[in-house]
Order: structure tokens, then sequence, then C-alpha cells
């Protein structure tokens, strides 16, 4: 047999960052990622979704051809690669290219510096990513900087600090060239500013930065360079605790191998099996990998194409047609091209740099983007078994459905031939996804003509759809009926009407989906009718009279652009000294420490002796009773300890924050899915996982299942107690008004996606029932207080700890406390610490969101735009427990105004107890849904009026110091500054006009623009909520420590408060540190919500240092000329306390809902954010182009983090409002379980031009100097993204003249933006008779 010669297992060898490493007994199961993280102890690299979906594992890898002499570095996921494929590679971590205790990469410093990190959780995959960019291409140009970090998400940035950091290192200099007479806008200073402030557009100085010197790198290790030429290629066997990995050298030996292990699949990237058997539980004892071996690598050109060896990655096949494509002839690379399309969208550079070519093709997934191309074109499969070669086409291996694959077993794929395209034939690729780039397919087609020569007669037609049903199909009846067919409009309309009735969808009848997906399938083949009508044109203009030419930007497809970004912000009075950081752009105390990996997150900390690891077990019901859990097989397990239920808690298993209880263990019942039954304990977080899989339940069912919002109507169920605020006579106002307009609109959910996932660590101390909790939480008090509670201890037992949080977005409060409760009830029962660390897919399902909403709205308005009355109904969707559902409901009310005064206003807010996972707080707190359907019906009402949105805005705007709807009064001056400042500097008026202009010339691309208010109020509502402490040491050597209640979690909370001490000290930042929040130092401290973090620790951070500053007066006093380590000196030696405490007692807030009034808030922001989008009609898809915001910040502490926090709330606005969607079963089951199918906005989302400006300083009296929090403001202003798309698909409908009034729910996906832009296409579904004739699809008149 093949491997006879190799049965001693061989040595793993390879290099990381410099360093070898000999891995006596390689586990194939074992990935990279885990093993540098639990085995090396390099914990840079890290856990974000375990699917390659995020790029926080990104490293590099770099491998040795000695037939080349050539040495490639590709970045790749850690937790895809299997340690055993990296035999003779060298990996480089973000440890290996610089760190503070040597010298620190001009990466990571530029990264740093221009304030590319906020929690920091994603920065070490950034790093790898634009450095392994820039060991191919010291100088790249914008569009590889942008490419190479379509694989990498942030939850924090919004991206524009890390484009900024990734520009320093482009050769093409990018200025905006915004101004029509190609001035920089930075030269035009006159008319962006007024000329009497001081006004500052840099936010970082890049002369300070080291230059990039390629000699200085690690060099690849000249030991692997010698293995690879003298030593002889071997076969590598690695026998792990379930697998044995073969990875062969010769074709001869695969095909022995296939022989003898029919079913053992191919493994090169690992992209395809790996998430099989990590996610879907797909089990494969033997796995083969044949990437050594020459014949799968094989590049040759022939003379009718092109042949590529199966093992190629998608990487090297993209460099290769790049090439092929510049040096052949435009007529003989047109399939080339078609491929590269698909190419460059598909996965993120990390996943491309390791995918087979063959792979994606064998898998035969509906979602490959390759095969409806490749079998379109015609191109061949070369196959090899034991004694037989064949070659078929790859339309072969769809011929039969999914059932049949003609590939046998024993047969793998060895090259694939890829044709040139001959005169007369044309080839294109389409698709459309959830996001544009790293997003698998909704749809997409490959198609091919050939024409019969110098006619437009068809002489061979092909259509293949992906996407559609369970693996790629062809149209082959349509095809055969067109071949002869002269390529006019009688042709398109037959070929649609044909394929709809060939290709069948599964669905349920009213599915949109399905719908959707069948508008595409003829949207694609219009749009290639529409490129090969050009195309003959181009080739004989006068037979063929090619396309309108407003029909031609539809053509070209979005692309992704490097963002231009200014941002603006005023410059600190030039009396202030300069050591006085505040008001100035100082970088996140930990940003260095982010770039470089050595920020310690929860997983990073040390293992303990004897740690366990937990693996949650939760319910698979939505509702039912517990008849029962069988743990013995679980017991059985390799390495388990113990499996811990409800009988095991010593105390509280529920807490009473309300009337429905919070559960830490489920005990009879189960009333959502994700909930947790039990939890196994065992030595390694795989043996946890693999035993809880093995846990049995027994359920018995409970009705009813309620899931959504109209089923709690329904049946009543609601969190009490219901909310109601009035004000003037709506019923009155009713009478008198000249039209009167109702609507409902309903607003999804959203997940956190923190970067970090819920992370805990829980060390028993081992006397006094004393514990130790490191925790990844925003409310270390609550954490505390919920353990205490469920061992049954007093509070003064538990210390929590937290240093820095990985993103919490308000979703790390009490179901944190829960999930560290199950952590400490099985470090209590086992006596060892106990780390619970969840894998993406468990927090996303265990772990509610934001609360979906559905909202009625009847309004009351005079033909002039006056808006007189509005009564609104607000459900919301609570979930299984409370939490903070009631009080978000509060929220929505108390905000729903926006920036409108509605002299006669009711409305009420329900929150919906249903059988989903708890929905809790989430940055803006119900206010981003509220204010989302006020300014639907302040759209619906421009509409009606024929006014303008922006019209409508401004004449209900408040004008004066006067009342909201809930006696609080508010002067809104710098709202109107905000708007007006907006209007001005986003050149509302002539953009508006060049829209409309464009609309005109582009029949199937439209634009759309919308400017948006904001008045965004701030408090608790409760004084005791906003209560602060901290705690101030100084040491004889001169240095502060300094700590209080606030948690950093990327919000720069701990750098502003650094800011506050030094200018209260008067010494430099440098002298004083912070080391963690801990329920030891600060006990009793309020959540980190609400943006309230720095206003209120900052109060108490400045009440301490004052304290000690008034202790050091007298000392000061006799000796002023002395330093500050003289005066401490001094006051130590006079017995003088260096120790204090501050206090801010809070603010004064209340609200009385008896009587509906009250002043729940302290101070207002205001804001104002204009937006502009570009649709593509036939598809749905679209491209945010340019947005202006904007901001009252009152003075900013420190514009840098200020900017960043705005823009980042934008984006994630924009994620709500456009993208973000989550899909259940009707069992109540999350679809959406992590990045591969819920997609946050990446770096191709955010807007080309992007630019903030804070509003010239205003006095707000109520907090840290004249600050404003300004955490969750920017949030909201993502819907002017919302409302320009609809701006743009009002445009459509009119011009199509559709009557009908529309709707629009959030999130505004491509999916509605399509079934609104209605048309032909569009109609054939609505009646679904093939038969209705297409005939006004014209070409040459509208359709």
């Amino acid at each position: 047999m093949a491997q006879q010669g190799a049965a001693a297992a061989p040595e793993l060898v390879f290099f990381v960052n410099g360093r070898k490493i000999i891995e006596k007994n390689a586990d194939p199961e074992q990935m990279l990622l885990a093993y540098l993280r639990k085995r090396l102890c390099l914990t840079g690299t890290k856990y974000g979704c375990g699917g390659g979906g995020c790029g926080a594992c990104t490293v590099m890898i770099s491998t040795y051809e000695p037939a080349s002499k050539k040495i490639r570095h590709y970045s790749a996921n850690a937790c895809l690669l299997p340690i055993c494929s990296l035999y003779g590679a060298a990996v480089t971590t973000v440890e290996g290219i610089g760190s503070t205790k040597t010298r620190i990469h001009p990466v990571q410093e530029r990264l740093a510096k221009c304030h590319g990190s906020q929690c920091g959780f994603c920065t070490p995959g950034m790093v790898m990513s634009i450095y392994t960019l820039l060991r191919n291409h010291p100088e790249p140009t914008s569009e590889q900087m942008i490419a190479a970090l379509a694989g990498n998400l942030c939850r924090c940035t919004g991206y524009r600090p890390i484009l900024d950091a990734c520009k320093t290192f482009c050769k093409e200099s990018i200025c905006c060239q915004r101004k029509a007479n190609g001035k920089c806008c930075l030269d035009q200073e006159d008319n962006l500013f007024d000329n009497e402030e001081k006004v500052s557009t840099s936010l970082f100085s890049a002369d300070e930065f080291q230059p990039l010197d390629p000699t200085q790198e690690l060099i690849f290790p000249p030991e692997l360079m010698r293995m690879a030429e003298n030593q002889p290629k071997r076969t590598l066997v690695f026998r792990g605790e379930r697998i044995t990995w073969i990875s062969p050298v010769s074709l001869d030996e695969l095909l022995d191998l296939k022989a003898t292990y029919p079913k053992a699949p191919l493994v090169v990237g690992n992209t395809s099996v790996g998430p099989d058997m990590k996610f879907r539980r797909v089990f494969h004892p033997v796995l083969i990998a044949p990437a050594r071996i020459p014949d799968l690598n094989v590049l040759k050109y022939t003379n009718d194409g092109l042949t590529l060896g199966a093992a190629c990655s998608l990487s090297l096949v993209k460099d290769i047609l790049t090439n092929a494509i510049a040096k052949f002839p435009e007529e003989k690379t047109r399939v080339f091209c078609a491929v590269l399309q698909q190419l460059r969208t598909l996965g993120g550079e990390q996943i491309r740099n390791v995918a087979s070519f063959g792979g994606n093709i064998v898998s035969r997934k509906s979602t490959s983007d390759l095969n409806p191309v490749l079998a379109a074109s015609n191109c061949m499969l070369n196959l090899a078994s034991k004694g037989q070669r064949r070659q078929i086409a790859v339309s072969d291996i769809f011929a039969d459905g999914v059932g049949n694959n003609t590939i046998t077993p024993e047969e793998i794929l060895v090259s694939i031939h890829i044709p040139y395209s001959r005169k007369g034939e044309y080839v294109s690729a389409f698709r459309q996804a959830p996001r544009r780039e790293n997003a698998l397919p909704i749809t997409n087609a490959g198609m091919r003509v050939l024409f019969e020569e110098g006619t437009d007669v068809i002489k061979d037609l092909s259509i293949f759809y992906g996407g559609a049903v369970s693996t790629t199909v062809c149209a082959k009846q349509t095809c055969w009926t067109l071949t002869g067919r002269h390529w006019n409009e009688q042709m398109l309309d037959e070929a649609c009407r044909l394929v709809l009735k060939e290709i069948v969808l599964p669905g349920s009848a009213g599915d949109e989906n399905v719908d959707y997906k069948k508008t595409l399938m003829v949207s694609f083949f219009y749009r290639f009718f529409l490129e090969v009508s050009q195309s003959l044109k181009t080739m004989d203009p006068c037979h063929y009279p090619g396309i309108p030419v407003e029909y031609g930007s539809v053509l070209q497809d979005f692309k992704t652009r490097m963002p231009q970004s200014i941002q603006i912000y005023q410059d600190v009075d030039p009396s202030q000294s300069p050591q006085d950081p505040v008001g100035r752009p100082v970088m996140h105390q930990s940003g260095i420490k982010h770039a470089t990996g050595e920020a310690v997150y929860i997983d990073d900390l040390p293992s303990v002796d004897g740690e366990l690891f937990l693996a949650p077990v939760t319910s698979s019901r939505a509702h039912a009773k517990i008849v029962s859990i069988d743990t013995s097989e679980a017991l059985k397990g390799a390495g388990v300890f113990d499996v811990i239920t409800a009988h095991d808690v010593p105390a509280a298993n529920e807490f009473h924050f309300s009337d429905d209880p919070e559960i830490i263990f489920a005990k009879n019942e189960v009333i959502c899915v994700g909930q947790i039954v039990c939890a196994v304990v065992a030595d390694s977080d795989v043996h946890a996982k693999q035993a809880a899989a093995k846990v049995k339940i027994e359920y018995e069912m409970l009705e009813p299942v309620i899931l959504t919002i109209e089923e709690a109507i329904k049946h009543n169920s609601f969190f009490e107690p219901k909310r109601k605020l009035e004000q003037g006579n709506v019923d009155e106002a009713f009478e008198t008004v000249d039209n009167i307009i109702e609507g409902e609109i309903c607003i999804g959910g959203q997940k956190h996606f923190y970067m970090e996932t819920q992370s805990m660590l829980v060390v028993p101390k081992g006397e006094d029932k004393e514990m130790d909790l490191y925790v990844s939480a925003q409310h270390p008090a609550v954490i505390q207080e919920m353990v205490a509670a469920s061992l049954g201890v007093p509070a003064n037992r538990i210390m929590c700890h937290v240093k820095r949080v990985g993103g919490a977005f308000g979703g790390k409060i009490v179901r944190t406390g829960l999930l560290a409760s199950v952590a400490a009830v099985a470090a209590n029962k086992t006596s060892r610490a106990v780390r619970l660390i969840l894998s993406r897919e468990d927090d996303m399902v265990i772990l509610g969101g934001r609360h979906p909403f559905m909202a009625k709205y009847k309004v009351g308005f005079m033909n002039d735009g006056r808006i007189t009355a509005v009564d609104a109904i607000y459900y919301i969707n609570g979930g299984c427990t409370p939490d903070e559902s009631v009080l978000v409901a509060e929220v929505s009310l108390l905000k729903m105004d926006n920036a409108y005064k509605i002299p006669n206003l009711r409305c009420c807010a329900y929150a919906c107890k249903t059988n989903l996972p708890s929905n809790v707080a989430f940055r803006g707190f119900g206010f981003p849904q509220s204010g989302l359907v006020t300014e639907t019906w302040i759209t619906d009402v421009a509409d009606k009026t024929g006014l303008s949105p922006e019209k409508i805005r401004e004449i209900n705007m408040y004008k004066k110091s006067e009342q909201t709807h809930f006696k609080q009064t508010l002067d809104p001056q710098n709202l109107i500054r905000c708007w007006n400042e907006c209007m001005e500097k986003s050149a509302y008026h002539s953009r508006r006009t060049a829209i409309n202009e464009f609309n005109k010339q582009n029949y199937w691309k439209k634009r759309g623009i919308a400017i948006v208010p904001m008045k965004f109020p701030f408090g608790l509502g409760t004084p005791y909520l906003s209560q602060a402490a901290a705690l101030v040491h100084i040491y004889t050597d001169g240095s502060v420590l300094l700590t209080h209640g606030g948690i950093e979690m990327g919000q720069g909370l701990h750098t502003k408060m650094i800011q506050v001490a030094s200018r209260e000290l008067n010494i430099p930042m440098s002298r004083i540190h912070f080391c963690e929040t801990s329920t030891t130092t600060v006990p009793n401290a309020c959540a980190s919500v609400g943006s309230a973090g720095t206003d209120v620790n900052g109060m108490a951070v400045k009440d301490a240092c004052q304290t000690l500053l008034k202790r050091l007066q007298p000392i000061i006093e006799k000796n002023p000329t002395g330093t500050w380590n003289d005066w401490i000196r001094e006051a130590f030696k006079q017995s003088v306390s260096l120790s204090a405490t501050g206090y801010f007692r809070g603010y004064n807030e209340y609200m009385d809902w008896e009587k509906g009034e009250g002043q729940p808030f302290t101070y207002f922001i205001f804001g104002a954010a204009c937006s502009e989008v570009e649709i593509n009609c036939l598809t749905g898809d679209h491209k945010n182009l340019r947005t202006d915001i904007v901001m009252d910040v009152g003075c900013s502490i420190n514009p840098a983090v200020d900017i960043g926090q705005i823009e980042g709330a934008f984006v994630q606005g924009v994620g709500l409002y456009t993208m973000e969607e989550l899909k259940y079963s009707s069992e109540g089951v999350l679809y959406t379980r992590g990045p591969d199918q819920y997609k946050i906005p990446a770096v191709c989302d955010i807007p080309e031009q992007f630019s903030v400006s804070l509003l010239s300083p205003s006095q707000n009296p109520y907090a840290i100097y004249a600050s404003k929090g300004i955490g969750e403001a920017g949030f909201f202003l993502g819907c002017s993204v919302f409302f320009a798309l609809r701006d743009a698909v009002t445009a459509v409908r009119n011009e199509r003249e559709l009557k009908k009034t529309f709707a629009l729910n959030s999130p505004l996906t491509a999916e509605q933006i399509r079934a609104n832009c209605a048309d032909a296409f569009t109609g054939m579904m609505a009646n679904n008779e093939a038969s209705s004739s297409l005939g006004h699809i014209c070409v040459n008149g509208k359709p």
C-alpha cells in the first residue's frame, strides 16, 4: 500500500516567527489558531468566528518553491488552517513583526497613531492583512490595499481611520478632487469653514511615522529552503485522536489512496471541508492533502486555451488570468474576463489565498460563483482514477441535478481547461450577494452565446444559474429552443419566459426570496442581452443599433474604491498649556498594544493550573417541557470532568429584576431556542464541545409558541407596564387637518456582533469561598451581585476584574451575568478554575440583540406641510425575559419626536413577550427604531404634499426654546446650526440638481440623496444610575495610578480619564497609569452605558484629583519653583495622604409616567447627516457614494476619539438599516449565526466620500469640561442612507409612473429595493404566468 514506507509518523516541521517548531504528534484536527494560542501562547492572533469570515485570526504564511526559487507570502485565516498543512512553511503572526519590547513595525505604529483601533480586537488581523500586502508590494496601489482588507471585519471604527493608516503606504496621493475645478478641498478652506474659527483637519501627524524599510523584515528561514531543495519529497502521514492525514507526493500515489479510501475528501485550503466538519458535524476519518503533487499545480497554455491544476489557489488563478488578459487579444480572453470578474469578489483575500480552484468546482455547492461561468464557457475537467484518465465538460457534473455526480468516488480532478473565446462568442458572469465582497451569493449566473459568423443568429447558447437551488443548474431547454434565433427583443422576451418556466425554485408560496431569485435570473439575462447587443454594435455599427445611451451605465458593476475623507474639528486655544491634553486628538492609550497583539483580552489570560473549559448545552425548542436530560454518553467522552445542571446551583437560579425572572439554567421548561439547559466541563474546549453535542434532552412541546410581534398581539403576551405619552388634544386635531395618512413599518433586529464573544475566566481562591472573575463585561457590579447570589455568598467574596472589552455595544450586561453565574457554579462544584469562551455560533444563538420593532402611525397635516397631529403605537419584541425591554420601550417614546415639534401627539409602547432569546440593550437604546418611524412618516407627508422631505423637516423642526412632549425645556439653536451647516457643507441643493440630471440620463441606475436632522437626549432617567466613583493614588516616585468604575470597550474612556487627571494634576499623561476596573477598588459602580462613561467618571476623577491638589497646595505654595517629584516626596515626609477617592452623585433626572412629564434627560446632543447613494435597478444592489455629518459634541475632550465614535456608530447604523438581516425558522431556530450568513458592514460598504465635522464649541454646563457623551448619537444618522435609498427608489417609481404608494421596511436590503423598482421582470413574478408577454421590455423604447 502507498504509505507503507511512511509508517513511522514523520515529525511536522515548520517555523513560527523565525522559531523552529517540531511537532511530534501533529493532530489533523488541530487548527493553527488553537495551536498558536494554546500551545505556543501567542495570543495576538484572535478567535473571532472560527469560520474564516471575520479576519481576526489573519496570519502570514510563507512558502518556498525550489523550482522557481521563489518565496510566496500570503495571508490566511489561522482558524481554518490545519497545522498538518504547514509542513515546510513559515508562519508570521502579529507578535513576529514587532512589539513594544523590541521595535514596533510601521504598520502597527500607523494603525495606532491614525486611531485605527477602538476595542482593538480586530486590529492584529488588520495589521497582518496590511503587512502581508506590503511584503509583496512595498508601494501598493489603493485598489490593492482595499482588496487586502475585504476579508477583515471591524465592528467599532467604521473603517475610515484604518484606511487612513493604509493610505500612508500607498504610492499615489489620495486627494479628494472633490471640487469641480479639480482643486483639493483642503485648499479651499474659505467655503468649508467660517474664517474666524480655528479649525483643524488632521487627527495625526504623518511626519512622526517611521519609514517602511523592507530590508528590516524577518527573512525566510534558510533551513526551510535547504529542506525544500535537498530533501527528497516523501509522503507525510499524521495520525490524530480521531483522524489520519495523508499527504502524498505523486499522482499515482494519490490515485492508489483514492482507490483505498474512496470516501476520503481531498483537502487543500480546508475552506469547504473545514467548515463542514466544524459547523455541520461532518466526520471524515481520513483526509488526503494533495497540494504537494506537481500534476495538480500545472499551468500550461495550449493552442485552444489554458490548463490549470486543480490545487492552484484562487489567488493564483486570479493572477494567471490577469496576466493572460494583458497578453492576448480581447477576442480570445472573454472567458478569462468573466471568470476573473467572479474571482474578484469571491471570499476575502485570506480565503482566496488557500482555497483551491478544483475544490470550488467539485464541491458542487450552489453558492459557487465559478461553476456557472465555467460550465457555460465549455470548460473541461481532466479526471484521473487508477488506470484511467478521462475528460468531461464542467457542465456534465451538473447535468442531472444534485443527486447524481458524474465524478466517481475513486476519481480525482487533476486540472481544469479554460478555452479561449472565439470570434463572435460572448461570455458574462453575474452575481448578487447580501454584501458586495466576502459574501456568498443569493443568485449568480454564467452565460455564453456564439453567433453564426458575421450575423446575430444564435449558433450556441448556454445559461447556468447558481445559488437558486441545491447546485448549479442549466437552462438547457431554453438554450435549445433559442438556437437559430436572431439576437433581438422577441428572443429576449421568449428567453425570460422560458427560463422561468424551466428552472423551478423550491420554496413555499409567498416566499419573497424565491421571487427575488427569479427576478434576478431574468434580470441577469437581460443584462447579458444588453452587454452582447452593445458588443455587436461595436463590431458592426451599421447593422446593429446597440442600446440606448441611458441604459449604458448598468453595464458597469459597482466597484469598491479607497474612500476620501475629511474630519474637521476645532483646535485648542493657543493659550492652552502644551502639556494640557484636553481637546487634543490623543491616541488611544492601548492603541500600540492593540496593534502588536500585546493587549490582553479574557481568552489571552494564561491558563490556570488544572483549569477546565465549559461548553453550554442549549435548548433546541422554543417552548417545551423538559422531560429528561441524559448525560451518560457525554460523561464517557474523552477528558470530560462533569456536567453541570440547575441542581448544582447552591442558591439562586433565578433573578427577579422585575415580574418575570432571568434564569441561569432551565429547570423544568425551556422558553426559547438557545436557553442554557446544562453545561459540560472538560480538560479542553474541543473535548467539552464534543461532549456537549452528546447530551440528549427529551422535550414535550408546549403551546403557544410565540415568535413574532403579530403572534404576541394575538395572544396578548406583553411585559408590564405598557407605556403611554400624550400632549395636546389629538382627536380634536385630527378633525381640523387637511390630510391624514396612516402607515405601518417593521424594523428587524440586529446582533451586537462584538468581535470578542462572551468570555470569562472564574478562579476559585480555595478559602472563604472567594472567587476571582475575569470577565468581558460592561457592568462588573451586577456580575458580582448575580454570581454572589447564585452561590449564596456575600458579594465581598467575589472579585470581578475587567481590563478591557473587545466590543460590547450594550450586549454585555445582564446576559453576561447569567453566563458568569453558569461558569461560577461549575467552578464552585469542581473546585477548579473554569474558562467559558462562547463560540461565535453559540454567542449568536444564546444571546438576543436589538429589539425588532413594529409601528403603526396616523398623521394629520396641513397642505402647507405643517404636521399637527400624530398617533403612534410601537410594539417591540422583548424576547422571553424582561431584561431592559420596558425601559427600551420607554426611551423609544421619550425620544420619538426626534427633531420635530408636534403640537398634538399620542404614542404608546408595548414590550412583547415571545419565545426568542431575550433582547437587550444595544447602542441607541430604542431611539434608532422610533427615530426611523418618525422620519418615515415625515417622508410620507412629503410624498403626499408634493413638497421635498427636507422642506417638511424644516417646517416642523423645533425653532425656539420650547417644551418637548414630556414637558422638558429644549433649546434647539444647535440643532438648527447643525442642520444649516450640514446643508451647506454637503452642498445639498446643487447636488440635488445634479442627481435629478443623472437620473434623467440613466434608466437602470438611479441616485438618491437625503438629509436627516437628529436630537439625541442624554440621560439615564434616574440619578442613582449615573453615580460614579474614582480612586487615585500618587506614589512617592511621582507616578499616579488611576482607577474608576467605567469600562474600556473601545470608546477611549480610559484615555479620556487620563487626559482629565493630567489636566487636573497638571502633570503629563505619561506619568498616569490605568490598570483595570475592579469591584475591589471601586465598589457598586454603575454600568458603562448610555454614552455616559466619560461624563460621570470624568466628574469623579476630577473630584479625586482636586482633593489631592488641595492637600498638596500648602507644600506647593512653600516651594513654588519645585518639581512635582519634590512636592510629592515632601508630602510623604509630612504624612499627607497621597490617595483619594472621588465621587459624582449623578444627574438629577426623573420621569413621572403617571403624569407623563419629567426631566428624564440632562442635555441634548444634536447632529445632521446627508447621504447620497446609487442603486442598480436590475439587481437592487447599491453603493454609498457620500456622507457628510455635522455633530454638536460640546467641547470635545478628544476629537480623534469622538470622531471615531461618530463614524463607527454611523456605519453600525448603516448595518441596521440596510444590511443586517436576522432569519429564523418557523420553530424559532436562528439561521444567521455567524459572519457567513449575517452580514455586518465591511470596507466595501462605507461611503466613498466621508466627512465628519464637529460643530464649533458650545458650552454644555452639565458635563465634564463642557463635553458631551457621544457614543450612541451617531448611530441613528445611518438612516440618512436608508432615506437616500428611498429617494432613489422614488425616482424609479416616478419615472415608471407607478402611482401606488409604497412602504419600505428596515433593513432595506437589495431584495426590497429590487421589488419596489417594479418593471416587466418583477411583473412576471406577480402573476407568475410565464405567458404574460414581455413585449414591453423594449430596448430602444422605455419599458
